[in-house]
């Protein structure tokens, strides 16, 4: 499967100010665009096994496409949600536990990256991952 692999963080588009409008403070948002994530992706079917490991944390995750999963951010920000795929994108909808609103992410290969996008509040920022 295209997602399958490790993916090395590379760099970053208005992640900063995405994690000030998901309300992360000032020294985690400068810790956070740094925290050389790796996330190594292993897809089964509509099964994924995702762990994902940065200067912070090392978590696993395991998900089915369109099953409700909990989640918790690096800063502790806890959602509910799922993944769908889209054509060959991955489309997550996530609801924040602590005020309800919603988060949107997507994973998808553009060229020989992985481009991890999400959106929150009118915010939008981009992450990029080379393989590794």
């Amino acid at each position: 499967m295209a997602f399958n692999g490790t993916w090395k963080a590379d760099r970053n588009e208005n992640y900063e100010k995405f994690m000030e409008a998901m309300g992360v403070n000032v020294m985690k948002r400068k810790l956070g665009a740094h925290d050389n994530l790796k996330i190594t992706i292993q897809q089964d079917g509509n099964k994924f096994t995702v762990k994902e490991s940065s200067n912070f944390r090392t978590i696993d995750i395991e998900f089915t496409l369109g099953v409700n999963f909990e989640y918790s951010l690096a800063d502790g920000t806890e959602l509910s949600g799922s993944w769908n795929m889209e054509g060959n994108k991955l489309v997550g909808s996530f609801t924040r536990k602590d005020n309800g609103k919603a988060l949107t992410a997507y994973r998808e290969i553009v060229g020989d990256e992985l481009v991890q996008t999400y959106v929150y509040e009118g915010v939008e920022a981009k992450r990029f991952f080379k393989r590794s």
